[in-house]
């Protein structure tokens, strides 16, 4: 595998805060707002376990540390994709 040529725009996530209401995402050069209610994988995992976040195929969220996958267009359109955590 190469790794991309010096300067090439490449996909990429990376938390940009976190506070007492969610997290901060910058992702795809667009900036996401995951508040605790709404995505509370997030509300009592480590700072270290939310910070290690991949981008797969530029437009999947994948959290190893916590088993938890987002799409972004989950975050673009949230009305079309319902949320069910138990």
């Amino acid at each position: 595998m190469k790794s991309p040529a010096p300067g090439k725009n490449t996909s990429r996530a990376e938390i940009q805060d976190i506070t007492l209401r969610g997290v901060w995402l910058l992702a795809n050069d667009r900036e996401y707002f995951l508040p605790h209610d709404r995505y509370p994988w997030f509300k009592d995992a480590k700072v270290r376990e939310i910070h290690n976040v991949q981008l797969l195929h530029g437009m999947h969220l994948h959290w190893p540390d916590l088993d938890v996958d987002l799409e972004l267009e989950s975050l673009d359109r949230p009305e079309k994709y319902p949320l069910t955590y138990r």
